[in-house]
């Protein structure tokens, strides 16, 4: 049964149809849950409450992509339950900047990359341990699009619907959460594998 159609028996109540969307998507709304909250446990809980808000809710589809839909409401349980961790918003942000730093356009391949070449191993992992604790830096609406876009690979406009923002919404919060992600990988110096690091564009 494809899709469409677990979707149509769904909305009549039919759970084994609803678990097979579940089964489907639970590992997608785990990750983008998980780099969004960067708890497992916190993960989960927000990643069970949206699937139940989703079962509850599901007559209201109306079409289109079920995975922006279902990810609207993923990214809405985590903005609930950071809300109840009360953590406040990172600081002033730098000036926007349109275009795509080059540094970023293999994040999506190292958060989801197979087995890496035995050389590259611990320089990646360094690297993939420097992104998330700067992910982690961003205020949550930055830090949602750049996960959305970055590290999930959506489109401008898919991004757009999980969020319900305009497109040119996205492109700004996602213009400064590069511009201070760079800035935190800037800092992280000698931290970083020398491969990895990011020059100094002042010098």
């Amino acid at each position: 049964m494809d899709e469409a159609a677990l979707i149509r028996t769904a909305k009549r109540g039919d759970l084994d149809s609803f678990n097979r969307l579940v089964i489907e998507y639970q590992g997608l709304a785990f990750n983008l849950a998980y780099r969004i909250m960067s708890d497992a446990s916190q993960a989960e809980d927000a990643v069970q409450e949206a699937f139940i808000s989703a079962y509850r809710g599901l007559k209201r589809f109306r079409g289109g992509s079920f995975r922006a839909w279902l990810m609207r409401i993923v990214t809405n349980a985590c903005y609930d339950e950071l809300r109840r961790r009360k953590r406040r918003p990172a600081a002033s942000l730098d000036e926007l900047t349109e275009e795509r730093d080059d540094w970023l356009e293999d994040t999506q391949d190292l958060f989801h990359s197979g087995v890496p070449y035995p050389e590259q191993e611990a320089a990646r992992g360094e690297l993939l341990q420097a992104i998330e604790g700067c992910l982690d830096s961003l205020a949550d609406e930055f830090r949602v699009v750049a996960v959305l876009v970055d590290v999930q690979g959506y489109d401008y406009r898919e991004a757009a619907r999980v969020i319900d923002v305009p497109v040119g919404t996205i492109k700004s919060r996602l213009a400064r959460a590069r511009g201070r992600l760079r800035d935190c990988l800037k800092l992280q110096g000698e931290l970083l594998p020398a491969e990895y690091r990011l020059e100094d564009e002042t010098n």
